[in-house]
């Protein structure tokens, strides 16, 4: 077959542009293909074949005029009619024709589609696509999964997460290479290859003989398209080519979706050289071909790129040559050096930086291979086509197209090779590149599917010398930014680093390669190699030397830097990614003894390169003052391959160590970095800015420790316990500059530090030396033990979540290293040492997290400050561990003051290191030790209770690791020292503890007190003369002594010639001659340490000879040292504790101590002593008595916040608190008295001047979302499930309302309803009030204050001046006194008549109120101004509901509906019933009694017109019946018994003048019970069915001459259904109508249940109204009596009425005109309207008055359900897949956040549906994130999450994508305030979102 196409390609390429003849092009496409594919069938097809390449050269000629498209816009004209694009998709569909063969295109794809052997899943994803990633399944770091694949795999209880992809990736399901079969789904579990039948030949030909062109047309375009100008081409050109050829792109990346059969095609194609060699080589007279060529070679040229003619040089880059390029290599450096390379590429970078400071350092180094930089030849499709995608920078359709094919196992060798080949260009395009950042994505994208695979990875390091490509690549990308290192000696340095203020570092360009070079180094196999091979290790340990000492900081000791850099962050990323990591990455394999010899190359190569690194710098032995760099990696990877060597290996340690003297030099650096460590804490580089502090906390930070503070801690142990204990430890005081204050005497001069930063100097010294001595991190812990002492040390610094915890644990930065973050041993060790604290909730309180907090039992062993020192990163976390430390011993009544940090014991050292434990043997630490106990003793300055701290730990130290017998041979070992050290006789610290010593020689300034004292003394000889005699050295003189020995034992010891070499770098020590002189004194001192220790525990306790032996009473102590009693508390149990240790150890201390003991004389002239004394107890009383009056001044405050906060601030919870008066109740005064909480005076709220509650007006919706039925709506989360309003309260009264308006006349229906079920407006207040007049002065200052408040104080918002809540307007307080009030309370004895008549009267007369309407006061004033705002508050559409705009009903009905709104929201909070009674505060912190005063007020302006006044319908008989319906053109009244009675109640009142008398009120209730109960008889009678209504109308019939017959229910439904009769209510039901009608059979009990379920709605109201007005309790009950006891409350029942028989609801009745005249009357109405329209009027009679309380959405248990389901979900009004979609949580509704593609008028979709369906409330849950966002008015805030993972943790914007569950605690506070209306006083970070949303 191949050889055919090729003949056919040759017969192609030699006739010039063949024209077909004209009739070939009338055929249509599909018979030429046909006629074309028969051609070619035959045996002889040579024929068939050339017309063919005949047919395609002209379809696909790449003679249109592509390159005008690119260039500019004669396009259009020379493309011809059809523009440029109609050319391209001719050619297209020819392509498919002849691919179909004639046949239909689809039917093809399909045909091919069925040999498909889909083994793979190979699906190819970009950037932001959801995947999974499961580390149970995967062998590889790098795997992931598509979520089809996924789902359908069994993945449960393995650790997995979900994921938003950054780079782009490909689905692993189906590849065992990458993960474990197991994870497979279910459709590539099968091989399938077996069973998939052979592909028919002829199927795929005419794709054979197609594609090879159709690929080279696409080529030639590529080559058209680039032109290369002197400048970099620009964006727009590039994109401009691609997007022309974009149908192209995807055609052939659908060709790949076919399946394997097309699939193998295209491999064939793409990588068959015969075909490219024919097609490209630019031979043969097709000028177009030449010309395409020629462009193809200047491109190559411009990259830099040799095209290699030269067969020699070619020959490197065959793979034929398999062995190392190194073997090459002297040739290879001919072709010329680096240095010279290709200018273009270097200086247009040098120009557009403008680093003008520093010159860039260029290295020309022939040690590199130019072939692999400068070589490239490409021999096939493949190779040609990833050229161009480089070119063009990685177009996402090419990398996708490039990657779909990858499930074609010879495609993917083939491919990965030309990857590598074309490797050094991919990194100098990326170099180049003004989208690094996307660039490197798509790099990333492609290259993980490639070195993922270790097989493959594998093969290509063999062939391709894939090490050594990346590593000469990562080499030369860095040596383009280099500059000369100023480390140590500016002026001489040969080191060379790179500049961190490059873009290539600061934009972190080289990660792609880097990451690629750790993800090959991952693999077993290819590790080895690169260990094995010794040129390689060199190389990178070059490349690593580049970093070693990168960003230098230099200390500023005059003023401040002026400007701070930020490179610190771009040098720890470098350190971090491309040397550390890769260094993890091999030590993951050097795990076994086996790999012994792999750690021995490492180490030797990384000893020389440190050691040119020294030379270098040109370093000796004193580092350069004042200069710093956190950056030494050759020292990490030197100390973490010691280690591992120790740790796995088994090696020798002191058979990789170095000499002496290069210990010395390697400790110096690290040693340096943890002297700045304490000097920056102690602000001693200030100067340098904050970025200082930033980098010092970086280096211990969690993610960076194990690879920067941990190794070099390491190695400092390391060099510790192989040089000379004396040396290091006068080299640690030296470092951290405190040399000078280690003196007996009591002032001294430091010559290199400043007093004050002497004590954090002096504590940081010592601290590092107690972590040096106790740290076992790499010295003999295992891992679970490491792990265990990390995860202990960051929960005692705080209780943290399981993510936090994951991600503060330092891990191995390599994936594969085994602790992989939440693995089993994680898990099994966290649930060891730590509780769970499952999230709390209080309302109103900020949402919880699941908490781990430690184990007591941990608190108690395992807590270890030396620990939590080194992992902190601020200093505040040692303080709060200390906190919680100390916390948990008072509450487990261990230690009751305030302990010290405890002392732990250790881990046993690893025989290796057993050395380190010299340091605390050797008499340098114990003159230090002795001194600073000494100076403690004598109270010298500058020491700190930290000091001592670290001295007793470091003694404590000691004494647990002392060699066990005293060794007497000390004395002989020194022979020849012990005369200048009469200090200590041996260097034991057990031996040492106990000696005596009696003076001291010090060098003190002249001022000093010792001077005066021992005058004769000081007069003596000079020092050293004395020295020898008197035996009382100084102590550092000793020191410098020592460190010059050691500097001769060394130059004695290496050759003579490097003496010369070495210059002594001059003493830093002398002191500069503007000092005060110093002179020698000698003290008398004659104490030994335990003494010393022995009075320091009299001082700390404060008491003469307070310490006793403890053996002396209990000998056992001896025996068994392990005392619990010990085991925690102060410096003085820390002092009990050494002395009992040291006597342990040896029966010489132990007699001493007693000696001691017996004899002890205070350290001073006892007369001092007890002065001293006398005022330290002084002092302790003053302060123990200062104490409690703090403790009592706190308390009491405590208490008085306390009670304020119960008054103030119960925002959330109705239920339980204490009540808070608004009016005092006491009768004897004579007004209500109000405090201003601004100005806080207190008095009667006046016309004048009148008072005002803080209220806050929202508009609401909440009433409208109640639902008839008893199971909340679930939230849809399938295409089915689907959320319909109509049976919600709203949408039941709108229809209700406009039934009416349909029949009746406007103004009545207006009258009969109420509105504000959907944006009502809620009045809520915190209590409090103020003066309106000093409330205006508050707004004014607010206005006037700059600062942003999270409130828009021109809405008129504002928080309340006392308790902060949230509030908008101020609800005036009426000017009433109660004891007028009382007055009206008292019970009249009138009869019902006389009251109606009253009650009449009363509305009538118009504006009868104390204050007259038209004197404006500004109480009245405030009145009006309050109304609007509550008119205002809410959308005009909620208000306006009548016919007729602005008429004064619709204000009307707005107003008394705004009492409505407040009422049965107020039941609602109640829990819809009044069961609970008065307990309630709802009432007590209510705002209706003065709301109702202005609505009233406002009510009265508008009297009804008295014979439409529905009063009169309601008590008389109206005689003129006809005169209504006589007047046909006219509109008819709403029936009074389609009255929404609670409506009707509330107009009543709101029309008496106010304050309302009770009887009134009482009268008013027993008048609307009558209709009401009428209504609830009439609606039954319309439920039953035809039967039940003649037997009820029959049996009342009997009854309804009886006494009580007004009273029985029988009687008056039998007469409501006779009445009701005559009109055609009852006659339209057809059969249809009885099957609706529930067949239950109406009992006596249930009809009288269903009467009293229809009054009880009413009685609620009723009730609360009433305890609102006249201040009443509301009695408790059970809900079966609640309609027995509401009614007697409300005075419905007669008072002697009995309550033995069962309750009858009818016996409340109190008719105030014979019932059934009234009735009738009322049923007259009805059967006037039923005569019309039986149908609506049968409907407006059934009211449905029992609305279950609203609820949210009821979401699902797993939040993948419904991410799953709507974040792919297309939005309804855009028909797109929003960016960020969200749910309405109220009504299900799917909306755009921010989505401009719904935008109406300025408004985004989410703040529009909150208007439309919360009247501006808004409920939506982000389905990104996870998170809920409110939305109120103009202002927004999230709220959090209700889904919480496994640990109790949310997960914003779903970044750990672990599995989350619904909460449900956190669900049912959020609808608790959204049904209470808290959101403002409850969430605190509001902002506005200005319609953004």
């Amino acid at each position: 077959m191949a050889a055919a196409a090729a003949a056919a390609a040759v017969g192609g390429s030699q006739s010039p542009q063949a024209e077909l003849p004209a009739p070939g092009l009338a055929l249509d496409k599909a018979a030429t293909a046909a006629h074309l594919k028969a051609a070619l069938s035959r045996p002889d097809n040579r024929a068939g074949a050339e017309e063919l390449q005949a047919l395609l050269e002209r379809v696909l000629s790449a003679e249109r005029p592509l390159a005008a498209a690119a260039d500019g816009e004669e396009a259009a004209a020379a493309g011809g009619g059809g523009g440029p694009g109609a050319a391209e998709e001719e050619a297209l569909e020819w392509c498919k024709c002849l691919l179909a063969g004639g046949g239909g295109y689809d039917e093809f794809c399909a045909a091919v589609r069925a040999y498909d052997p889909a083994a793979l899943c190979g699906l190819v994803w970009t950037a932001n696509f959801v995947a999974y990633r499961c580390r149970t399944c995967g062998i590889s770091p790098c795997m992931s999964l598509c979520a089809e694949c996924f789902h359908q795999g069994d993945h449960t209880g393995h650790d997995f997460n979900m994921f938003r992809s950054q780079a782009g990736g490909a689905c692993d399901c189906g590849d065992s290479n990458v993960m474990r079969e197991s994870g497979f789904c279910k459709r590539h579990q099968i091989k399938s290859s077996s069973n998939i039948p052979c592909v028919p030949k002829d199927l795929l030909m005419m794709s054979e003989f197609v594609l090879p062109r159709f690929i080279f047309c696409l080529i030639q375009y590529l080559r058209e398209g680039y032109n290369e100008p002197a400048d970099v081409p620009s964006e727009k050109d590039l994109n401009k080519v691609l997007q022309l050829l974009e149908p192209q792109i995807s055609f052939l990346e659908d060709l790949t979706k076919m399946g394997g059969a097309m699939r193998s095609v295209l491999t064939q194609v793409l990588t068959n050289q015969q075909n490219y060699k024919d097609l490209t080589s630019g031979l043969g007279e097709n000028a177009c071909a030449k010309k395409s060529h020629e462009k193809y070679l200047i491109a190559l040229k411009s990259s830099g790129l040799t095209y290699p003619e030269d067969k020699l040089v070619y020959g490197i880059q065959e793979p034929s040559a398999g062995t190392s390029t190194l073997a090459v290599q002297g040739f290879a450096g001919a072709t010329g050096t680096l240095g010279q390379l290709d200018s273009s590429d270097e200086e247009d970078q040098d120009g557009s930086q403008g680093l003008g400071k520093r010159k860039r350092v260029k290295l020309s180094s022939n040690t590199k291979d130019q072939s692999i930089m400068d070589v490239l030849k490409h021999k096939s499709f493949l190779e040609e086509l990833l050229f161009w995608t480089i070119k063009y920078e990685f177009p996402q359709k090419m990398v996708t197209f490039l990657l779909n094919m990858l499930p074609d196992q010879e495609y993917k060798v083939a491919f990965t090779k030309t990857f590598v080949q074309h490797y050094a260009f991919i990194m100098k395009t990326l170099k180049k590149s003004h989208e690094s950042d996307t660039m490197s994505n798509r790099i990333v994208h492609i290259s993980v599917q490639l070195f993922s695979n270790e097989e493959l990875a594998r093969q290509v390091t063999e062939e391709c010398q894939l090490l050594d490509i990346m590593v000469t690549v990562l080499l030369y990308m860095m040596e383009s930014c280099l500059i000369k290192s100023e480390l140590q000696d500016e002026e001489n340095s040969l080191h060379v680093v790179v500049n961190c203020g490059e873009a290539l570092l600061k934009n972190n360009t080289y990660w792609p390669l880097v990451s690629d070079f750790i993800n090959i180094l991952s693999h077993q196999s290819v590790a080895k190699r690169f260990l094995e091979d010794h040129g390689l290790l060199v190389t990178w340990m070059n490349f690593v030397s580049f970093f070693q000492g990168m960003n230098l900081n230099k200390r500023e000791l005059n003023e401040h830097v002026e400007f701070e850099s930020q490179t610190y962050y771009a040098a720890f990323a470098a350190e971090l990614e491309a040397c550390a990591q890769p260094m993890w990455g091999l030590l993951s394999h050097c795990k076994v003894r086996e790999t012994q010899e792999y750690t021995r190359n490492v180490v030797r190569y990384c000893l020389e390169a440190l050691q040119d690194w020294f030379d270098a710098i040109n370093f000796v032995d004193e580092p350069a003052p004042n200069q710093v760099t956190f950056h030494l990696p050759l020292h990490r990877y030197y100390a973490m391959f010691l280690s591992k060597a120790v740790k796995c290996q088994e090696l020798d340690l002191d058979s990789v160590l170095p000499d002496q003297e290069m210990l010395m030099k390697l400790m110096i650096h690290p040693l340096q970095i943890q002297a700045s460590l304490a000097e920056i804490h102690s602000n001693m580089w200030v100067r340098n800015g904050l970025q200082i502090k930033g980098q010092a906390m970086t280096y211990v930070q969690s993610h960076f420790c194990n690879s920067m503070i941990d190794p070099d801690i390491y190695l400092l142990q390391v060099c510790a316990s192989r040089l000379d204990p004396d040396y290091f430890i006068s080299s640690v005081f030296e470092r951290f500059k405190v040399v000078d204050l280690l003196t007996m005497a009591s002032q001294h001069q430091n010559t290199v530090l400043d007093a004050e930063h002497e004590r954090s100097m002096l504590e940081g010294a010592l601290t590092f030396l107690v972590i040096l001595l106790s740290l076992r991190l790499h010295l003999g812990m295992s891992d679970d033990e490491i792990l265990r002492a990390e995860m202990v040390a960051q929960l005692c610094m705080n209780d943290r979540t399981h993510s936090s915890l994951l991600d503060l644990i330092p891990e191995n930065p390599n994936p594969k290293s085994g602790i992989i973050p939440g693995s089993y041993s994680f898990e099994s060790v966290l649930s060891a040492v730590a509780d769970f604290k499952a999230p709390v909730f209080e309302p109103g309180g900020s949402m919880q997290q699941g908490m781990y907090t430690p184990k007591a039992e941990v608190w108690d062993q395992e807590f270890d400050p030396v620990m939590v020192i080194l992992r902190t990163v601020y200093r505040r976390d040692v303080q709060s561990a200390m906190d919680r430390y100390t916390a948990f011993l008072k509450q487990s009544g261990k230690f009751p003051g305030n302990p010290w940090p405890p002392y732990k014991k250790r881990t046993p050292l690893h025989p290796s290191y057993k050395g380190l434990m010299r340091l605390l043997h050797c008499k340098t630490l114990h003159i230090v030790l002795f001194t600073l106990l000494y100076k403690i003793l004598m109270d010298h300055q500058n020491l700190s209770e930290h000091v001592l701290c670290m001295v007793l730990y470091l003694i404590e130290l000691g004494l647990e690791n002392s060699a066990e017998e005293e060794s007497d041979e000390e004395a002989s070992v020194c022979g020849p020292e012990r005369c200048h050290d009469s200090w200590f006789p041996g260097s034991n610290l057990v031996s040492n503890m106990r000696h005596f010593i009696n003076y001291v020689r010090v060098r003190v300034p002249e001022t000093a007190p010792e001077v005066k004292r021992d005058s004769p003394a000081s007069t003596s000889s000079d020092s050293l003369g004395s020295l020898q005699n008197s035996g009382t050295a100084q102590v550092f003189s000793l020191v410098a002594e020592r460190r010059k020995k050691f500097q001769e034992i060394i130059n004695r010891s290496s050759s003579e010639a490097n003496q010369v070499v070495r210059p002594k770098t001059s003493n830093k020590w002398s002191a500069p001659g503007s000092a005060p002189q110093l002179t020698t004194a000698i003290l008398e001192i004659k104490e030994s340490i335990l003494s010393l220790l022995i009075k320091l525990h009299h001082k700390l306790s404060g008491k003469q000879n307070s310490y006793y032996p403890a053996w002396l009473d209990d000998i056992e102590i001896l025996i068994q040292p392990e005392i619990p009693k010990y085991s925690h508390g102060d410096g003085i149990t820390a002092v009990e504790r050494i002395l009992l240790k040291a006597a342990l150890q040896s029966r010489m201390n132990k007699r001493i101590i007693e000696e001691i003991c017996r004899k002890v004389t205070p350290p001073v002239p006892p007369k001092k002593v007890t002065a001293a004394e006398k005022k330290t107890l002084d002092k302790e009383e003053r302060r123990q008595k200062a104490r409690e009056r703090q403790q009592k001044l706190l308390a009491e405050f405590a208490s008085r916040q306390k009670s304020f906060m119960e008054t103030a601030m119960d925002v959330d919870s109705p239920e339980n608190d204490i009540p808070m008066e608004i009016t005092a109740a006491e009768p004897q005064i004579s007004e209500a008295v109000y405090d201003c909480v601004i100005c806080g005076q207190s008095g009667p709220s006046s016309e004048d001047r009148p008072t005002g509650l803080v209220v806050l007006l929202q508009a609401s919706s909440v009433l409208g979302q109640c639902r008839d039925n008893i199971e909340p709506k679930k939230l849809p989360i399938t295409e089915e499930e689907q959320i319909y309003p109509w049976d919600t309260c709203a949408a039941v009264h709108d229809v209700r309302l406009s039934l009416l308006q349909r029949y009746f006349k406007d103004s009545s229906c207006l009258l009969a309803v109420s509105i504000g079920w959907e944006g009502g407006v809620y009045v809520q207040t915190c209590g409090h009030t103020l003066h309106i007049d000093c409330h205006k002065s508050y707004m004014e200052s607010l206005r006037n204050d700059q600062v942003l408040q999270g409130f828009s104080v021109d809405k008129g918002e504002f928080t309340c001046p006392l308790c902060r809540q949230f509030a908008n307007s101020v609800l005036p307080c009426y000017p009433g006194s109660n004891v007028e009030n009382n007055l009206w309370q008292r019970p009249s004895n009138k009869n019902i008549q006389d009251l109606i008549k009253e009650v009449e009267e009363l509305q009538g007369r118009p504006g009868a109120f104390p204050v007259s309407i038209s004197s404006e006061t500004n109480l009245s004033k405030e009145m009006e101004s309050v109304m609007k705002d509550i008119k205002n508050t809410t959308q005009k559409k909620y208000r306006d509901y009548s016919k007729t705009p602005g008429s004064p009903d619709n204000d009307f009905l707005f107003m008394y509906s705004v009492a409505r709104t407040n009422l049965e929201l107020e039941l609602i909070h109640r829990g819809g019933n009044l069961c609970s009674g008065g307990a309630s505060t709802a009432g007590k912190r209510s705002c209706l009694n003065q709301l109702f005063h202005v609505l009233a007020l406002h009510m009265r302006l508008y009297s009804i017109d008295s014979e439409y006044n529905p009063w009169r319908k309601l008590t008389q008989l109206v005689e003129e019946v006809n005169s209504q319906l006589g007047n046909e053109e006219q509109q008819p009244e709403v029936p009074i018994l389609y009255h929404d009675v609670t409506s009707l109640l509330l107009i009543q009142i709101l029309m008496m003048p106010q304050p309302l008398r009770k009887d009134h009120f009482t009268c008013i209730v027993k008048v609307l019970f009558t209709l009401l109960y009428t209504q609830a008889l009439v609606a039954l009678s319309v439920k039953c069915s035809e039967e039940d209504r003649s037997a009820w109308k029959h049996t009342g019939a009997l009854k309804k001459n009886t006494c009580d017959a007004e009273k029985s229910h029988e009687v008056l439904l039998s007469f409501v259904i006779s009445e009701l009769s005559k009109g055609k209510l009852y006659h339209e039901e057809g059969t249809q109508e009885c099957a609706m009608v529930s067949p239950i059979a109406w009992s006596s009990e249930s009809m009288e249940k269903y009467l009293q379920d229809f009054c009880l709605p009413f009685l609620r109201i009723t009730s609360l109204l009433q305890h609102h007005l006249f201040g009443e309790d509301l009695p408790s009950c059970q809900e079966e009596e609640e309609f027995s006891v509401l009614s007697s409350c409300l005075g419905l029942l007669p008072t002697f009425y009995q309550t033995e028989h069962p309750f009858i609801s009818a016996s409340c009745l109190d008719w105030p005109v014979p019932a059934f005249d009234i009735i009738s009357q009322w049923c007259f109405e009805i059967n006037g309207f039923t005569e019309r329209h039986a149908e609506q009027g049968k409907a407006l009679l059934i009211q449905e008055s029992r609305w279950k309380l609203p609820h949210l959405l009821q979401l699902p248990e797993n939040y993948n359900t419904i991410f799953q389901y709507y974040h792919r979900k297309t939005c309804s009004v855009c028909t797109k897949v929003p960016k960020d979609p969200a749910v309405c949580l109220v009504c299900g509704t799917f909306v755009c956040l921010k989505g401009l593609c719904c935008k109406q008028q300025s408004y985004c979709e989410c703040v529009l549906h909150s208007q439309n369906c919360g009247a501006g409330t808004g409920i939506f849950l982000l389905i990104n994130a996870s998170v809920i966002i409110i939305i109120r008015g103009h202002r927004f805030c999230l709220w959090g999450s209700v889904y919480l993972d496994a640990h109790g943790e949310e997960d914003r914007d779903l970044r750990r994508g672990k599995p989350l569950y619904i909460c449900k605690e956190r669900y049912k506070v959020l609808e608790q305030q959204w049904i209470s209306h808290t959101f403002d006083h409850i969430n605190k970070r509001w902002g506005p979102h200005y319609n953004g949303l």
